[in-house]
């Protein structure tokens, strides 16, 4: 066969994690190999130019939560460069009512709308509630435990929207959302827990963890640039049709075909990103029923519809973004307002926006035909923005299928079986969104973390 080749790595999938892999194991001397189907390198994270706008397909920002971002960005000094959104922007909103309110916390709080009486004095008690004692209690229950009603339905529900497109009751804070779990545990109390940290948010903030959110200069298609010549666009191969993995007694040999061209590579290690109702095909040689406990992996559906004005004439669009709950019935999750916070994305006095719809609890709005959706951002960018006429300068749909997994009840046994998987299969890994979070910070720590372990052991 032609093209038949050795690597001590074989990668599966080119979005972030993958390259982030590959970038770490190529730096420390092993031979990797990049695999992906798509037409560029990236996965969901692309980044388009139109009209005077640049703007995101996939993810539109990521946050410094960890070292291993620090890491990236300072390995790729030169090859990109990092943006941090400006501070001013850092107001979130929350829909109620018919109008915007700033999301605020510490003394402020106790002014805000946002919450009832009732539970803006039943939080002065939360440090003194018994810690929780069921490790898979939903996010809804633990909130509700912890702190009230009000603040589960215009806090912790729009956000889950914003983060997960999911569902509270569904979500497992454990799993979904550990930082904020931990913190009962480790601590007993949200708020004791999170002064008793100060000193570990310190020593983080001095490493370079500051929690700002950040994109890169130009897009984030920059950042997936860097790594692809850090990595070398020779090792990389896209548009793989038909690929599969198998494993032999010594090695683990992965096949595909390019057009009619035709590889196979051997491997002493395989990295797989794909979501788990991929992995069966792609890795047959695994038990049957252990895939049962993966692919049972619940995704969110989303729709992202990108609106750029070149004269923006509506409201005040100085923040982040804002987000809808639930209980407001409407038909978007939020909206992001990029311009405000990442410079050269719209023209001088123009606005670029990101509006999402779908999710776990409106799926079917995914669906809808293009014109349908149109009207839908329409009359939520008149009501909630000021719009008087929508008559924008870009408008951009993109439909996700299977754009977020959600870390349900599944959540414990899916990761049980995933580490069962890797223990029989040696030096099989299996990655990507299906654990360790959904972020970018998490998807750059976890593709470091699983290079340091091959490095090791090479």
């Amino acid at each position: 066969m032609k093209n038949k080749k050795s690597y001590d790595v074989v990668i599966i999938g080119a979005g972030l994690t993958g390259l982030t892999a590959a970038f770490y194991l190529s730096r420390a001397g092993i031979n990797v190999a990049v695999i992906d189907k798509e037409t560029k390198a990236g996965g969901v994270i692309q980044t388009k130019q139109s009209n005077g706008f640049t703007y995101e397909t996939g993810p539109n920002t990521g946050v410094i939560g960890n070292e291993e971002v620090v890491d990236l960005f300072q390995q790729l000094k030169g090859s990109c460069e990092l943006e941090i959104a400006d501070p001013k922007a850092k107001r979130r909103l929350i829909w109620k009512q018919g109008q915007w309110h700033d999301l605020t916390g510490g003394p402020k709080a106790v002014f805000t709308p946002l919450f009832t009486w009732k539970d803006k004095f039943r939080t002065i008690g939360e440090p003194f509630r018994k810690k929780g004692n069921n490790p898979d209690e939903n996010l809804s229950s633990f909130v509700i435990r912890r702190l009230g009603k009000s603040i589960l339905d215009y806090a912790v529900d729009p956000f889950v929207s914003g983060v997960y497109a999911g569902d509270p009751e569904r979500l497992i804070p454990r799993y979904a959302l550990p930082k904020l779990y931990n913190l009962e545990q480790e601590y007993g109390s949200l708020i004791k827990g999170n002064l008793k940290k100060k000193a570990i948010f310190k020593a983080q903030r001095e490493a370079g963890v500051t929690k700002d959110v950040f994109s890169t200069k130009g897009g984030l298609h920059q950042l997936i640039e860097a790594l692809v010549h850090k990595v070398g666009s020779e090792n990389i191969f896209l548009e793989a049709q038909n690929t599969v993995v198998k494993q032999t007694k010594e090695s683990f040999k992965t096949k595909f075909n390019i057009t009619e061209e035709k590889f196979s590579f051997r491997s002493n290690n395989v990295i797989s990103t794909v979501g788990s109702y991929a992995l069966p095909k792609l890795i047959p040689f695994v038990d049957k029923q252990l895939y049962d406990s993966i692919s049972n992996l619940n995704y969110a559906k989303v729709t992202q519809v990108t609106v750029g004005y070149k004269h923006w004439e509506g409201g005040d669009i100085k923040a982040f973004g804002g987000l809808v709950p639930s209980k407001e019935e409407k038909d978007i999750l939020g909206i992001l307002y990029t311009s405000s916070f990442f410079n050269e994305r719209a023209p001088k006095k123009g606005a670029l926006l990101s509006v999402f719809m779908g999710g776990l609890k409106k799926p079917h709005l995914v669906d809808l035909p293009d014109d349908e959706i149109k009207t839908i951002v329409d009359l939520h960018l008149k009501e909630m923005l000021g719009v008087s006429i929508f008559k924008s300068d870009l408008i951009d749909i993109n439909r996700y299928q299977k754009a977020i997994p959600q870390y349900e009840i599944t959540t414990r046994e899916r990761l049980k079986t995933i580490a069962a998987i890797e223990k029989l299969h040696q030096g099989l890994y299996l990655a990507g969104g299906i654990r360790d979070g959904i972020g970018m910070a998490d998807r750059i720590k976890q593709a470091k973390q699983i290079a340091d372990t091959i490095i090791k052991k090479a």
